[in-house]
Formats: C-alpha cells, sequence, structure tokens
C-alpha cells in the first residue's frame, strides 16, 4: 500500500495487482515441481505444508532439506508465504496464478461428474429461468462453493414479439421476448383507452418493424423506425418515449447464486469477517457484475472458455482472498456468464472442468439438449 500526502491528510492509493506475463519464466524444473505440490497440497489439507510432509508424501527423491531449501526460494521470489511461526508454507496469488497458467494438469469432469450433468440439464432445458437456477445449484453442489450465473445481456439480445398486454384501461404490461427463450415485462400507462382491434392492428405493426432486431439496436433507432406509422392510438409514440427505459439493459436482477451452504463449510468461513465480506459482495449486484463480466463484452466471445480471477486480481478488498472463475455461454443470439465463487484454496482443474462444461451446456439449443 503507497502512501499519498494530500496537505496535512494521508490517504492510502491502492496499487493494482498485476501477475507476470509469464510467471513460471524464471523458475528451474525443481523449483517447478516444488511449488505445485505445495499448491496441490494446501488445497486439499488446508493447512500450511512443510517439507517433511511433502518428502513423506511424494516420491521426488529429495530429501526434506533440499525441499526446504526450494521452498525458502520460492518464499523470496513471491510463490509462497510463511504464515505466523509455522514451518510450513502456502501459497501466494502468484502461486496459484504460476499453478493455473503453467503447473495444472488439463481440467477434466469424471464421466459420472458429466452425465450428471447432462441430465440435470435436460430435465430443465425448456425453461430457461429454471435452467439457470438449477446450473447455479449444480456448481454448488459438485464444487462446494458458489455457483453464480448472470442472465445474458438483454441489449445484446434479438427480439422475437412484442406483445402488449392491457391490465386496465389505462395500464398495459409490454411483454418482450427475445430468441433463446428470456422475457422481460414492465408495465407502463396507455396514453388513451384502445379497443382490441387497434391494440393488434399496432402491435402487429410494431412487430413488422422491429422483430429481429436487438435490444440495443431498437432503442437506438426506435423513433427512425417508426416515424412514418400512422398511429391515432398514441401507442406508437409512447414507444418512441419509453425506449430508454423500455430497451434498456436491466440495472439489477440478473444475478443468481447457488450453494451458499457449501461454501460455508469451507476452513476459510471459520472467521465472521470472511463471511461478512462475502454476503456484502452478494449483496452488491452492480460490483458482482463488473467483477464477473467487466463494463462490456469483447466483440469476438470465446464461449465456454473458463478465465480465473485470483485475490488481489479481482481489485475489489471484499475479495482480496477469493478466487472467481468464469465462462461466458450464449442462449440464442444473447451471451451470459457463469462462474464458481470460492476461497484462493479452491481446486482450481475441477472448478475450471465444471464451469466449462456448464456453460458448453447452457450454449446448446434446447432441442439438442432433449434428444
Amino acid at each position: 500500500m503507497r502512501m499519498v500526502r494530500t496537505g496535512h491528510v494521508m490517504r492510502h492509493r491502492r496499487i493494482p495487482y498485476r501477475p507476470p506475463a509469464d510467471p513460471a519464466a524464471s523458475l528451474n524444473a525443481r523449483e517447478r515441481e516444488i511449488l505445485r505440490l505445495v499448491v496441490e497440497s494446501f488445497i486439499d489439507t488446508a493447512g500450511p505444508v512443510g517439507s517433511r510432509f511433502l518428502a513423506r508424501r511424494y516420491p521426488i527423491g529429495l530429501s526434506p532439506a533440499s525441499i526446504r531449501n526450494t521452498m525458502s526460494d520460492l518464499e523470496e521470489m513471491g510463490y509462497l508465504d510463511h504464515p505466523y511461526t509455522s514451518a510450513g508454507r502456502i501459497p501466494t496469488d502468484l502461486g496459484y496464478r504460476t499453478f493455473v497458467d503453467a503447473l495444472m494438469e488439463v481440467p477434466k469432469l469424471t464421466p459420472e461428474e458429466c452425465r450428471l450433468l447432462e441430465r440435470r440439464v435436460r430435465q430443465v432445458s425448456n425453461d430457461p429461468e429454471e435452467l439457470l437456477r438449477e446450473s447455479t445449484r449444480l456448481l454448488g453442489q459438485l464444487s462446494q462453493l458458489l455457483g453464480i450465473v448472470l442472465t445474458p445481456r438483454l441489449s445484446t439480445s434479438v427480439l422475437e414479439r412484442l406483445e402488449v398486454v392491457p391490465l386496465s384501461s389505462t395500464r398495459a404490461m409490454f411483454v418482450l421476448s427475445v430468441r433463446g427463450g428470456l422475457v422481460r415485462t414492465i408495465l407502463a400507462e396507455l396514453p388513451s383507452e384502445l379497443s382490441r382491434p387497434d391494440l393488434e392492428l399496432v402491435v402487429a405493426l410494431l412487430n413488422e418493424r422491429l422483430a429481429g432486431l436487438t435490444l440495443a439496436t431498437i432503442r437506438n433507432t426506435c423513433a427512425q423506425r417508426l416515424q412514418d406509422v400512422e398511429d391515432r392510438t398514441g401507442l406508437v409514440q409512447l414507444m418512441v418515449g419509453e425506449a430508454p427505459t423500455l430497451f434498456a439493459e436491466p440495472s439489477e436482477g440478473r444475478l443468481r447464486f447457488g450453494g451458499t451452504q457449501y461454501i460455508m463449510g469451507q476452513p476459510e468461513f471459520r472467521h465472521a469477517e470472511e463471511l461478512r465480506n462475502l454476503f456484502l459482495l452478494l449483496e452488491d449486484e452492480e460490483a458482482l457484475v463488473q467483477l464477473l463480466e467487466g463494463p462490456e463484452l469483447p466483440e469476438n466471445v470465446e464461449i465456454g472458455r473458463a478465465q480465473v480471477s485470483i485475490g488481489r486480481e479481482n481489485q475489489d478488498e471484499k475479495v482480496e482472498k477469493f478466487s472467481i472463475v468464469t465462462a461466458r455461454y450464449r442462449l440464442g443470439d444473447a451471451v451470459g456468464t457463469i462462474g464458481v465463487i470460492g476461497p484462493t484454496r479452491m481446486d482450481y482443474r475441477h472448478v475450471m472442468a465444471l464451469v466449462q462444461e456448464m456453460a458448453i451446456l447452457l450454449s446448446r439449443p434446447a432441442e439438442e439438449v432433449v434428444n
């Protein structure tokens, strides 16, 4: 933490953590092997790893003294830490990053896990909302951490059909159905009482002009596309006036999560402070969406490829001791994000495989999943 003097007040300025481009480049073969074993052992045991433990557990042909010297070198380089007065070491963020990028085996699920995921997804594949909820439950159950999903950004979704459902003589519900099965509803005040024939005629014209476009395109070009439509009901003018709200990205309601009972059983959450940070994060949907998705999606999104953000890489003090594994999925034309949140001491290989497989399953058309 660097101190910045402003007048007579000393303020902390947070320095972003950025891992090196190739965190394993400076390590020799022995250092890479010892680092890998320390990370794997710490993931398994949740306790500091000592040199005697490694010498007894693994047939690596090194004495405890040789292992201890290598671990000391790794600590000096920032890959391991020495907590309290323990003789053992634990991985740092850099140690985990090196493990994930260069030392870990290829993520892979067991055949049994693959069959379970496919079966459960098949059971709910025709209900997009239940599909997303079930996905978080499965990720939480199989990872013993917190499964999370963001519904796709509606602004990138393609409108299939617009419906206007009268609720009273002066109120109606606009129903936007987009490709992939997602639906958005908004209540609006009508400019006047509408007869059923007039309403059906105007809605048909609106669908003719707007269906097949993304919601972002409709929001930005609605006025031009509807300027020559004759409408004595005032509904078209209402649509143009409400377009910035009607076709906007929802500010909340995109987040689903499951598995809080599992993640609370992890040793890291025996302390009230860590549980508090977790729940503060879950309550702040806007901040969590930023962590999971970033400010905007890239144009060429790679579906089903896991991305890992470790500890201080998350750039948020509430999640400095968490890792986040995410992948993009596609529903129709829209892209969402699915993932797992847990302590930095997580089984990255298994979690990455789970997230990738679930993203791929979510991206398959419903009819393909059913068959």
